[in-house]
């Protein structure tokens, strides 16, 4: 059978709720608006874990943390889990990846055959939470509110100039795919680090949300002592008493942020142009690993269930599927799924183990009954959280804290927790039920903890003496790019030119 090619877009950090049927209106996104007119289109797609490590782990296999292991951050992830990469790899596809992954642990492809730049954030175990610790900040990799009061404008940047790299290499794989040297189906994972923050962007994005009536947030900062008590962790880890966050700091960062979806939107647009001035086709997939909050209720970046932390945009551009929106609660662990039964891989001898669905019946007009999970185990956490999406229904879980239960449809921003509401509990009995067969808490305490514990031993041990890191190096093979001597010059311009002369 002809298997189709497929580009896979991964964005950090992106709001969910920015994409109510594709980029909100008032954003300035031709070229995702352009790829949503064309897809199907997930309104209620969520992370498996609002968290990079996790929620990526999960995103590539299939299954949720408490199976892959990677907890947090610094949580190695198995090189005997499968990935996407892995499947259609062994179905005869090359496999490649630009940008971001943050895979931790000495293998830095997992399935990929090629991997074309390094990471942007550290493979190690050195960002390993400790749960022997709780409320230690970490300060030199926690996150703080420097973020906030840092906002603004600014022509390049860390961040900046990793994604410039991450779209020029995969402009130029396009180049290279279309010339024809490999006759094998592609999978090019393109995946980028912003809109993740900090929260600086380039002026000429940053102009585009001038008059931009989304820079507070819809629900104001509820006050350190209004707030749940993961939220209240959350506001610890972020070190949020030496920080004074005014109203312009807010709405300088979410301009920021704004602005970086207009700055990704350019680059995912390089790469669909190059798609397109190659005539190539290939099956589209947007998706991200986690949202932001953004400064509701006074929250910012992840880690929490909340939805503009745990929503993310999720769009499908394939034959097999209807450009649309569909409004059921779907998970990025069925990404990994999703691609293989688009490229008509079978997934049979590890789907026992596997949690994630095809969204491809979703895209058909079937239907689905079964609930969506998230779990939390990384830092602002001391115990493990679960939550599970049902129809309207949220209900979040965690030993140390209040059950929460929330009906999304009558109460979107998550303001009234019903489960304490004598006319619900039924639907917290049932949701209750549902998540005691799937997680044994005191189990997942204590696999988190053994986790951490053996992580650190082993970063501290490895710091001693010499250091080997784990750091992807990415290869350039000078001797065998442009012109050598050991080739024909006209079969290298001949083979390089895309269309053939004559």
């Amino acid at each position: 059978m002809t298997r189709p090619n497929i580009l896979i877009f991964m964005v950090d950090q992106l709001n969910g709720t920015l994409f109510p049927d594709g980029p909100a209106d008032w954003l300035h996104a031709p070229n995702m608006k352009k790829l949503a007119a064309r897809s199907t289109r997930f309104r209620n797609a969520y992370t498996a874990s609002p968290l990079c490590a996790p929620g990526r782990a999960s995103f590539m296999s299939g299954q949720l943390p408490s199976a892959t292991r990677v907890y947090d951050n610094a949580a190695e992830f198995a090189s005997s889990i499968p990935t996407y990469a892995h499947h259609l790899r062994r179905a005869g596809y090359y496999t490649c990846l630009s940008g971001k992954m943050h895979f931790v642990g000495p293998d830095q492809l997992h399935g990929f055959e090629e991997r074309l730049t390094t990471d942007i954030y550290p493979p190690d175990f050195g960002w390993t939470p400790d749960y022997r610790k709780p409320g230690e900040r970490i300060d030199w990799w926690y996150h703080n509110m420097g973020s906030v009061t840092g906002a603004g404008v600014a022509e390049i940047s860390n961040q900046m100039e990793f994604d410039d790299e991450v779209a020029f290499h995969a402009v130029q794989k396009v180049y290279d795919l279309a010339r024809g040297k490999d006759g094998r189906p592609w999978a090019l994972t393109v995946s980028f680090t912003h809109p993740h923050d900090p929260y600086v962007a380039r002026k000429k994005y940053w102009d585009l949300y001038e008059d931009c009536e989304h820079l507070l947030p819809e629900v104001a900062d509820l006050g350190y002592d209004s707030q749940d008590p993961h939220a209240q962790r959350i506001f610890d880890a972020n070190d949020w008493r030496n920080f004074d966050i005014t109203e312009e700091d807010i709405r300088k960062s979410r301009r920021a942020y704004f602005a970086n979806i207009s700055y990704l939107d350019d680059k995912i647009g390089e790469v669909m142009e190059a798609l397109e001035n190659t005539r190539q086709e290939a099956i589209i997939l947007f998706v991200s690993d986690h949202g932001d909050m953004l400064g509701e209720r006074g929250l910012w970046f992840k880690m929490s269930f909340y939805e503009g932390s745990s929503r993310v945009p999720l769009m499908v551009s394939a034959p097999q599927m209807a450009p649309g929106l569909v409004e059921t609660p779907v998970s990025n662990i069925d990404v990994c799924p999703t691609l293989c039964d688009l490229a008509g891989v079978s997934m049979d001898e590890v789907m026992p183990w596997t949690s994630g669905e095809s969204l491809v019946p979703l895209g058909q007009g079937g239907s689905r009954e079964t609930p969506v999970a998230m779990e939390y185990a990384a830092e602002a956490s001391y115990a493990p959280m679960v939550s599970l999406r049902l129809g309207q229904w949220k209900l979040n879980l965690c030993d140390l804290d209040p059950d929460q239960l929330f009906n999304l449809e009558a109460d979107p921003h998550e303001l009234a927790n019903l489960a304490g509401d004598p006319a619900h509990q039924d639907t917290l009995a049932e949701l209750k039920a549902m998540a005691a067969e799937r997680w044994d808490l005191e189990r997942f305490d204590a696999e988190v903890r053994e986790s951490q514990a053996r992580r650190w031993v082993v970063y501290e041990a490895l710091r001693q003496g010499g250091y080997f890191p784990w750091d992807y190096q990415p290869l350039q093979k000078a001797s065998e790019r442009y012109m050598r001597n050991h080739m024909d010059l006209n079969v290298v311009e001949e083979n390089a030119r895309f269309p053939r002369g004559e």
